[in-house]
């Protein structure tokens, strides 16, 4: 049996690498991937809590979380998209254009 610690851990190593990933990339594919790195530190850290709790209520919220993982998935790739065929590239520092 693995204790609660470890899965603690590498849930704190992936959102410590999401988060370099979204401080230090320009690239909005990197970005994204960074964003769900994130997220499934999150689903990680809740799996855990239910296991060591013994009820089902953090696998709820992970499931939700992927749902919402998914449709930020669906916008990103829109965004990713438009600044791909306005600016022919996806480097999110040329954006600064679209604002007004």
């Amino acid at each position: 049996m693995v204790p609660p610690e470890y899965y603690l851990l590498l849930s704190a190593a992936v959102f410590c690498i999401g988060l370099f990933g979204i401080l230090t990339r320009r690239n909005a594919l990197l970005f994204l991937m960074s964003v769900e790195l994130l997220l499934n530190a999150a689903n990680i850290n809740l799996v855990a809590f239910s296991f060591v709790w013994g009820n089902v209520t953090g696998q709820t919220f992970g499931l939700f979380v992927m749902a919402l993982a998914a449709a930020e998935v669906a916008i990103g790739i829109g965004i990713i998209l438009v600044l791909y065929r306005n600016f022919d590239g996806v480097d999110v520092t040329e954006a600064t254009t679209m604002r007004w």
